[in-house]
């Protein structure tokens, strides 16, 4: 599905089921708006439940100041209006108060976008709003001066954060982007130091593209691909809901023979893709007209290095991503789940995925199925589409459970008998 040929108010809508569905905002906060080329704006209504919001309760506001809809717009027009003035490259805005980075806006702090490599070109440059009056002209004016300065992302003293985009699309993932650099930072920090990218980094992460591949030619459906083009779907949707995934992170594949694999596209919304969306590659080409993730030579040198392996699944969990920005050691002794899923879990420089994908390719192995990389991702394999899914799930999990032991005492690790143990009752493959 794509967002922007819906109408505005439809828009509206399935992006705050989104919001509200994500635990981004409650049933009376937030508010969201889209401004057409005409000078209408079209934004959330007031005093609506957030949760049950239809396109019939958008409200359309005229450049005259006219209202068109059953309900009142939302007390925050001003500040949109305001922005919208001084910024007319702005065609979206989103605003919410997720627990995140409402942390963040009462301790005066802007989130660390350089955790992960590609959150500053989401979400642009961050800046700070002086507190103001919800609703107010004086709150309306001190947004749209940091919005006036090139930002597109504003914190707001005590209230939360809005993201400006030439599109309702775009202004989401970078809301969605920030919380997550928000509830990474906590998470890690509770863990040891955060560490940022330098920016020479986060420069050559963007100057690796992907791939050039040629295109493949004319050929019907392989034995098998319709179903596994559902079933990547289907686990895809999965991995957002249970935020494995965002709109803008998170890569899946899976072997369809010894030649070929699908592989989820660059640049497409995860909580929208459809079968028809998937890239099927080939002998290092491409399906005709698409675009593979950026990481498909990874993909490729492990299925062609491992026959043991049939799915990828490369992701940003927060919980064990911590690990992957501290530097911190995860150990997958905890419970007998996580030591038979997961075994070992190797740890790779940063830039292991695209500098060198022949060499990161290499270490996974059955007893090695799962690798961190620093400051960029989580890999998981499996011997299925599921399996993958699986031991990402695992891995979060239980990164989860490790991060709360610090606020309530030492983890005991599975000890080495009890590891060989584990090993001689489920021979895990």
């Amino acid at each position: 599905m794509h967002l922007e040929l819906l109408t505005p108010a439809q828009r509206i809508a399935r992006i705050m089921e989104r919001i509200y569905a994500d635990g981004m905002t409650t049933t009376s906060g937030g508010n969201l708006s889209i401004r057409e080329e005409s000078g209408d704006i079209w934004i959330t209504p007031r005093a609506v439940d957030k949760g049950t919001l239809t396109p019939e309760d958008v409200v359309q506001v005229k450049p005259d100041g006219k209202v068109i809809g059953k309900h009142s717009p939302s007390v925050e027009l001003p500040f949109h209006q305001l922005a919208y003035r001084g910024r007319p490259d702005l065609r979206a805005m989103v605003h919410a108060h997720p627990p995140a980075l409402i942390a963040f806006s009462l301790v005066r702090k802007l989130p660390d976008t350089s955790l992960i490599p590609d959150a500053q070109s989401i979400c642009g440059e961050l800046g700070m709003a002086e507190y103001g009056l919800p609703g107010s002209d004086d709150l309306g004016e001190k947004i749209a001066r940091i919005f006036a300065r090139g930002c597109n992302t504003v914190m707001l003293e005590n209230h939360g954060a809005v993201t400006g985009a030439g599109n309702l699309s775009k202004a989401f993932m970078a809301f969605e982007t920030l919380d997550f650099c928000a509830r990474l930072e906590i998470e890690a920090s509770r863990i040891g130091t955060p560490k940022g990218l330098s920016a020479e980094r986060i420069k050559l992460w963007r100057s690796e593209r992907g791939a050039e591949m040629s295109e493949l030619g004319p050929r019907g459906d392989a034995s098998g691909e319709s179903q596994a083009r559902r079933e990547i779907c289907d686990l895809v949707h999965r991995a957002c809901d249970q935020k494995l995934f965002t709109s803008t992170q998170g890569a899946f594949s899976r072997r369809l023979d010894e030649k070929s694999f699908l592989i989820t596209p660059e640049g497409t919304d995860r909580r929208y893709l459809e079968a028809g969306d998937l890239v099927r590659v080939e002998k290092g080409c491409r399906e005709a007209g698409k675009m593979p993730s950026r990481s498909v030579l990874l993909h490729q040198h492990v299925y062609l290095r491992h026959p043991h392996v049939n799915a990828i699944i490369i992701a940003r969990p927060p919980s064990i991503m911590a690990f992957a920005v501290t530097g911190e050691h995860f150990e997958s002794r905890l419970i007998p789940e996580s030591y038979i899923v997961l075994r070992h879990v190797a740890r790779l420089p940063f830039g292991a995925v695209f500098i060198e994908p022949e060499k990161a390719a290499a270490t996974f192995t059955q007893e090695t199925p799962v690798a961190m990389v620093e400051n960029d991702c989580v890999i998981a394999t499996g011997s299925s589409s599921i399996n993958a899914f699986d031991r990402l799930e695992v891995a979060e999990y239980s990164a989860r459970a490790v991060v709360a032991c610090r606020n309530i005492g030492t983890v005991v690790m599975i000890d080495d008998a009890q590891a060989a143990e584990i090993d001689r009752a489920f021979n895990p493959q």
